[in-house]
């Protein structure tokens, strides 16, 4: 395939739906490649919002809303970018003759741990964790006592972790229902799951269009609350479990067809590979690529949109560690060590307007030889920020 630039053809414009840090480097990676981009997210001056051609700040489940503003844009590519948008919208821009990225039954399955844990274990056949859904704190209990403790519980609709908790007894199940309701997106059902006494966790970034299926290095990472505060590559694994969350990845992809990249989560315990979730877009464990790699998973994702290949070069061994805001500003600032930026470190900002405990500021990311000095340099670095 030849790719003909904006600077040829005016017709390729992307469309984000959802416009936090991760989307701000795919419009980033877009519009080194000349494309126009659209932002949307649900407030004003989200990150990706500060480097688009033009921004949007809608009610992202509302369809009419969403509809609107695809309509008045006409994109060429519409990239959901979070789990909290409405369906329907998707469905409907498909049949209006729209492109969605992978495309809208792959976001309808992915966005939501239901369907996606349906899809993998039951009509694919892959290994996951036992597992139920509940509507009700008496259907919690049930279920917890059938799956045995500890159990994980999750809203069927969130990101980064919001919502997520683990029962050790029958005592904290009601704690967890009251946690799974901070849930960004839908908690009027959620899933519980047996927790696996797993070895590690990793994620395999996934790409594929129509030139083929690439596997970027296994990350691993360490989560808490359920979201990630440090991530490497590669993660040191064998070659036979390798093996099987590649073939795992695949089958998964291939099954929900489509163009981009996926982040296809796993439970590794020994040589046992256990499906957890996948992401249809850039993970958020996958911003190490922004060191380790000559082409990130943001700048693969808009490859695999525009069809181009997706070869690329792996450098060292690096990590990634993510900076959490320690209080509440309307106009944040972070104070950064000099050191942090040196021949293979430095720290990515992403702009957002408003810091809240928890709340995702900055990445270090770190190159080097070898992994656990990556690490611990990553970690260092953020142990050393500090926010106003």
């Amino acid at each position: 395939m030849t790719f003909t630039t904006p600077l040829q053809n005016d017709s390729i414009k992307i469309m984000l739906l959802g416009s936090g840090e991760l989307g701000k480097e795919v419009a980033i990676e877009a519009q080194r490649l000349g494309i126009e981009v659209v932002a949307v997210d649900k407030y004003e001056n989200a990150p990706a919002h500060l480097v688009a051609n033009t921004s949007y700040a809608i009610d992202m489940q509302d369809e009419a809303a969403v509809l609107e503003v695809i309509e008045k844009e006409k994109p060429s590519f519409i990239l959901p970018e979070v789990e909290a948008i409405s369906i329907s919208a998707l469905f409907e821009a498909e049949k209006r003759g729209f492109h969605v990225i992978p495309n809208a039954e792959a976001v309808n399955k992915t966005m939501n741990r239901k369907n996606i844990r349906v899809f993998a274990a039951e009509e694919l056949g892959l290994t996951t964790s036992k597992y139920e859904f509940v509507t009700t704190l008496e259907g919690l209990k049930e279920a917890a006592e059938r799956i045995k403790f500890p159990c994980v519980i999750k809203p069927v609709m969130s990101s980064s972790g919001h919502g997520q908790s683990i029962a050790k007894t029958p005592e904290e199940l009601e704690k967890s229902w009251e946690i799974a309701k901070e849930a960004r997106g839908d908690a009027s059902e959620l899933i519980v799951e047996e927790f696996v006494p797993f070895d590690y966790e990793i994620t395999l970034l996934t790409v594929r269009n129509e030139t083929g299926t690439t596997f970027c290095d296994a990350i691993g990472h360490v989560q808490k609350d359920g979201d990630f505060i440090l991530s490497w590559q590669p993660m040191s694994m064998s070659d036979v479990a390798l093996q099987k969350a590649k073939e795992i990845a695949k089958a998964v992809t291939d099954g929900l067809g489509g163009r981009g990249i996926f982040g296809v989560e796993f439970f590794v315990k020994g040589e046992e590979v256990y499906f957890s979730e996948l992401s249809p877009r850039p993970h958020d464990t996958g911003m190490v690529t922004l060191i380790t790699q000559s082409q990130s998973q943001f700048a693969l994702h808009v490859r695999a949109v525009l069809g181009l290949p997706l070869n690329f070069t792996t450098y060292n061994s690096g990590a990634c560690g993510a900076y959490k805001a320690k209080g509440e500003s309307q106009n944040p600032t972070l104070t950064i060590p000099d050191d942090a930026f040196s021949a293979n470190s430095f720290v990515r900002v992403f702009g957002k307007p408003e810091s809240h405990v928890g709340r995702r500021m900055a990445v270090s990311l770190v190159l080097d030889s070898d992994v656990e000095a990556a690490k611990a340099r990553a970690t260092q670095i953020v142990s050393q920020i500090s926010d106003h």
